[in-house]
């Protein structure tokens, strides 16, 4: 199958992106500056560059676990069926939990996985994203911690893809069709 022609026009830049970072860590290290070990689920695959990035912002002791789900496959659209590929290596009751995730676009996706995570027990479930898309929520839900808020903009770069292509990108960029 051949993808139709795009080119990705620069929305958020790699040092805005490490700046805001540097502030969510701050409020971050004041939520949980009492927990005895922070679990941060990334979930995969498009949150690893910013959940590696994150995490060497906070001075806490932390285990890293990785959930993976699925509402997209290749497409540019949600099928708002959240399907989960992959659970967490560890138990999370009784823990300080944060989860991040790349974008929130419908909600589906973040609110099935805190729901689920919500039945383990935690002692503590928050959430971040990198972006929010709030005008294409469809569940109520909003994460915690929001990097950037962005219009509905199909977007790649810092992790996110689109057909597995363009994660590496060190920036947030949209994608315009040619």
């Amino acid at each position: 199958m051949s993808q139709r022609p795009y080119v990705i026009d620069q929305m958020i830049s790699a040092k805005s992106i490490a700046a805001r970072i540097e502030e969510l860590s701050e409020v971050l290290l004041e939520t949980f500056c009492d927990t005895d070990k922070l679990i941060v689920v990334g979930l995969l695959r498009g949150s690893f560059v910013f959940i590696a990035d994150l995490v060497r912002e906070l001075d806490l002791p932390i285990e890293v676990d990785f959930l993976e789900a699925s509402s997209y496959g290749d497409g540019m659209e949600s099928s708002r069926e959240v399907r989960i590929l992959k659970d967490l290596r560890g138990a999370i009751e009784g823990r300080d939990v944060l989860v991040v995730e790349d974008i929130v676009d419908t909600g589906h996706t973040l609110h099935h996985v805190t729901q689920l995570l919500l039945s383990r027990n935690p002692a503590r479930l928050k959430s971040i994203a990198l972006l929010d898309k709030p005008s294409r929520r469809e569940v109520d839900f909003k994460a915690d911690y929001v990097g950037f808020s962005i219009p509905d903009e199909f977007v790649v770069g810092y992790g996110i893809d689109f057909a597995q292509r363009n994660r590496n990108l060190p920036y947030i960029g949209k994608v315009r069709f040619t």
